[in-house]
């Protein structure tokens, strides 16, 4: 079983909606080293697709998606 992943740091965008949680996302994916792995927590029903959209663009590698009631938690590597 493999282990449960560890983010390097935490976004929370609750509250917030398009398109800020995307903004905010860009901006913490900058400020980490190459690896390191970012959670995004959004309750914006638009951020699933958005949030998949920057990390395809910016070429780093979105390692899950799940849904805990009404909020999406991204986990996303910088590569």
């Amino acid at each position: 079983m493999a282990e449960p992943l560890k983010p390097d740091r935490r976004l929370d965008c609750v509250g917030l909606y398009c398109p800020e949680p995307v903004f905010r996302t860009r901006i913490e994916l900058d400020k980490l080293s190459v690896g390191q792995v970012l959670e995004v927590i959004a309750d914006d029903p638009a951020a699933e697709e958005d949030i998949k959209r920057l990390t395809e663009r910016l070429g780093h590698r979105l390692l899950r998606v799940r849904r805990e009631g009404d909020n999406f938690h991204f986990l996303i590597k910088k590569v």
